[in-house]
């Protein structure tokens, strides 16, 4: 509830003059105030809301406060949603009203519980990977000297399920820390696509469709944007910065922690001569285009952010916004938009040297799409990789992954991209030809 002088300073900025209400009237209004509030025929389910009395420059004024609800309210068996300053009727667009009740749950899709799934079919390998990486803030950071599961449970991704009181981990933990199949049969329709559409702009220049764990795939559409995008010289005071790697970062952890999972609308990167566009199914809070100085944020998908923090992929709520802004000035001189709406977009404005071709393309190969095998940048996966292929050029793309204790579609992954990049070339069928390294960096 708002104090008298809170009231008072919130109307000082409205120019409307302050009329009052008839004091002889007061007691019939607030009954009928009441009164209408608790009739199931105008709202329903029935509010349980007071008038207060102000005076204000010696006028009397009638004051309710309405907190945000946790369900969803009908005005005379109708549904409306506030879209900027008005009410819009969303009772027949089943879409709008199936949104409008998501948001108002008070659990996330990704809190959905599965007690028969065993704790070790999580990928152990990806969390001891998410300690280490929580070292670089903090050298005593808790999770160090946790068992996985005190992990899991320290971030609520163990929970119990509402339904048949089991406990379980979530669908959270699946898609941070599960593997790949696991993951595809939890979710079907997950994954994101990644594009690269400069010369060729009828269909693409390069194209990967992730489908992995969050924590990889964030890896991966890194690659993917560092690919693509050259690293303009940038200075931050007097200290140099990558604004690329930077942006990328911003961007690509909100596609990945702020989507709507529930939704079969394939997630998007795609890189376009002149900008950087993302798109991901949303639970929107309003639409249309946000703005920095009264942008509020909201948590879309709490334990997924909660990992993502206290790994590095991403910093506090709102901050991603702060930060795109201020890379994309120094990036390409321009400024970034984020459009609010059931599929949230993101669009960062390039310069020409950003998606410029740098160096000699390789002959054969579409123009500008791969460069040559001398300017290929091998990341230190690649190089693991390479130098196995080397000693095991008969290896299967399955012997790969047991050898080097990596998810099968993790190698596939980087053969798929050694391969583009001309590192490497298979001779042969897939059973009995052998790899060749053409380039060893």
């Amino acid at each position: 509830m708002q104090t008298k002088s809170e009231v008072q300073q919130g109307w000082e900025f409205d120019t409307s003059a302050i009329h009052g209400v008839d004091k002889d009237c007061i007691e019939q209004m607030k009954k009928n105030f009441v009164t209408t509030i608790n009739n199931e025929n105008k709202m329903y389910p029935p509010l349980y809301l007071t008038l207060e009395e102000y005076e204000i420059d010696g006028r009397t004024v009638l004051y309710v406060y309405v907190p945000v609800g946790k369900t969803v309210y009908r005005n005379a068996g109708r549904i409306f949603d506030r879209n900027n300053e008005s009410d819009i009727d969303i009772t027949d667009n089943a879409d709008m009203v199936f949104n409008l009740y998501a948001r108002k749950k008070s659990t996330y899709f990704v809190n959905k519980v599965y007690p028969e799934i065993p704790l070790s079919i999580l990928r152990h390998d990806l969390m001891d990977r998410a300690r280490r990486m929580t070292r670089a803030n903090n050298e005593h950071h808790p999770w160090v000297d946790m068992t996985d599961e005190e992990m899991l449970r320290s971030c609520g991704l163990i929970l119990e399920d509402p339904e048949t009181n089991k406990e379980g981990i979530t669908l959270a933990a699946i898609l941070l820390f599960g593997t790949d199949n696991r993951i595809m049969s939890v979710l079907p329709q997950h994954k994101t696509d990644a594009v690269f559409r400069v010369f060729n702009i009828d269909r693409y220049d390069d194209r990967d469709v992730v489908i992995t764990n969050l924590i990889e795939s964030y890896d991966h559409l890194m690659e993917f944007g560092k690919k693509h995008l050259n690293d303009v010289f940038t200075l931050d005071g007097v200290q140099r910065v990558s604004a690329r790697d930077k942006i990328l970062r911003e961007i690509i952890s909100n596609l990945l922690m702020h989507r709507d999972f529930s939704s079969g609308y394939v997630p998007k990167l795609v890189i376009e001569r002149d900008r950087i566009i993302t798109e991901n199914a949303n639970l929107a809070h309003g639409h249309g285009n946000l703005n920095l100085k009264t942008f509020r944020p909201f948590a879309k998908n709490p334990p997924i952010a909660k990992i993502f923090r206290e790994i590095g992929l991403a910093d506090e709520l709102g901050s991603g916004m702060r930060n795109s802004y201020k890379y994309t000035k120094m990036y390409s001189g321009g400024e970034p938009t984020f459009t609010e709406a059931d599929v949230f977009t993101t669009i960062i404005p390039l310069s020409e040297a950003a998606t410029a071709t740098v160096g000699p393309t390789t002959q054969g190969t579409t123009q500008g799409t791969t460069q040559g095998a001398a300017q290929a940048e091998l990341s230190e996966k690649d190089k693991v990789l390479v130098n196995l292929l080397m000693k095991h050029p008969n290896y299967t793309q399955t012997k790969f992954a047991g050898e080097l204790g990596w998810d099968v579609n993790t190698v596939k992954y980087h053969m798929s991209k050694l391969k583009k990049n001309s590192v490497i070339q298979r001779h042969g069928t897939s059973q009995n030809g052998y790899w060749e390294v053409l380039y060893k960096g």
